[in-house]
């Protein structure tokens, strides 16, 4: 039996920010409730829903949909780190695809704590050796893409100098400030190479997908032609490989690769048919890596995508026009969700000043630690 269509019925985004009068179930009440109106679905108009979150705790969705008084139907709580939202809108879809449900809802929400990001995930031998997800893992990884792709702190400035003029004009995002290639090369050093506004700031924020075997009201109607994630194979610390392996020989294909690879061919789609990506930029050299990593240029080949200017506004793929993580900052379980709303607004023709106009496919990834990778492609 082939596949039903899978269709982004509704979706609904709080800003990302910091927020001190709210808790994060405020937060995704507002995301999910937005999502639900659009998508003209009323109690009782789901059959499942999926939420994302890492430090929300216990029955995270649970305590959301019983407060809006939608509970009933399963609510399954996901995390996988900051793939959890690619995760969960994985989950979400293979439900319709597969007939087993006609509507569900998946949402994310995240209140992060303050300072760089820490997690249980690693033994503490890990975080005092910096091979955590926190700058000094991001240099060295920065460190090995200037050896091995020509990579130049000039380019990575430029990532984030775009990046922070695209989310001038987001209100969602947190930061909406342009930076001039000295201020982000004269910013405080954190970590060499990589600079303070070279960084993405964890903080808080909600996003929620409405998914369904038809179409809302909303056009043009938007499908999901794939969402799947992939894990890790034992690599380098270099990679989004954890713990170490010890191998000394070639690395294995990367999360982000065997993603990317698996969602171009269920997709029947090339990266050469994309309008626009939304890809991981957790740093600078994340979104550069990740350019590398999905395709989107050849390996070695990150510092010419940026100095050609292929992922500017005006270029001939735009990536992160949202402003990417370094503008909104990086909620961890509505980062990748915050993704797909973004790109709908784009293939729907809603997105305002960001918009690239007649774009029809786009592609979203999430990298998070674990070390999980997702991959969406939409289409309209």
């Amino acid at each position: 039996m082939n596949p039903r269509p899978v269709y982004i019925r509704g979706v609904g985004l709080h800003p990302f920010g910091r927020f001190e009068d709210k808790d994060v179930t405020q937060l995704a009440q507002d995301a999910v409730r937005t999502a639900l109106e659009e998508a003209a679905i009323e109690r009782g108009g789901f059959q499942a829903a999926f939420c994302a979150t890492v430090y929300t705790g216990v029955a995270a969705g649970h305590k959301v949909l019983g407060s809006l008084g939608l509970s009933g139907p399963p609510i399954v709580n996901v995390e996988a780190g900051c793939a959890s939202g690619g995760a969960a809108l994985s989950l979400g879809c293979s439900q319709v695809a597969c007939g087993q449900h006609d509507t569900v809802v998946v949402f994310g929400m995240e209140k992060m704590p303050r300072g760089i990001i820490r997690s249980s995930f690693f033994p503490p031998w890990c975080e005092q050796a910096g091979l955590t997800p926190a700058p000094a893992y991001f240099a060295l990884r920065a460190r090995r893409l200037m050896e091995e792709s020509g990579v130049r702190r000039e380019h990575l400035a430029r990532v984030s100098v775009k990046n922070h003029r695209n989310g001038v004009d987001n209100p969602y995002a947190m930061y909406r400030k342009a930076f001039t290639l000295e201020q982000v090369l004269t910013s405080k050093m954190v970590c060499d190479p990589l600079t303070l506004f070279m960084l993405c700031s964890p903080n808080e924020g909600a996003a929620a997908v409405v998914l369904s075997a038809e179409p809302g009201p909303a056009r043009p109607a938007v499908r999901v032609l794939t969402s799947l994630v992939r894990s890790h194979l034992p690599g380098s610390a270099l990679g989004e490989h954890t713990p170490l392996a010890g191998l000394i020989e070639s690395e294995p294909p990367s999360p982000t690769a065997s993603a990317a690879q698996a969602a171009f061919a269920e997709a029947a789609l090339g990266p050469e048919d994309l309008d626009l990506a939304e890809v991981q930029d957790t740093d600078s050299g994340r979104e550069i890596l990740s350019i590398e990593e999905l395709g989107l240029c050849a390996r070695g080949a990150g510092a010419d995508f940026v100095a050609g200017g292929i992922g500017e506004r005006d270029g001939s793929l735009p990536v992160n026009l949202s402003g990417g993580l370094l503008s909104k900052g990086e909620p961890l379980g509505a980062s990748a969700l915050g993704q797909i709303v973004e790109l709908t607004w784009q293939l729907r023709g809603h997105a305002g000043k960001r918009q690239v106009e007649g774009a029809r496919t786009a592609l979203a990834h999430t990298v998070g630690r674990g070390a999980n990778a997702s991959v969406t492609i939409l289409q309209r």
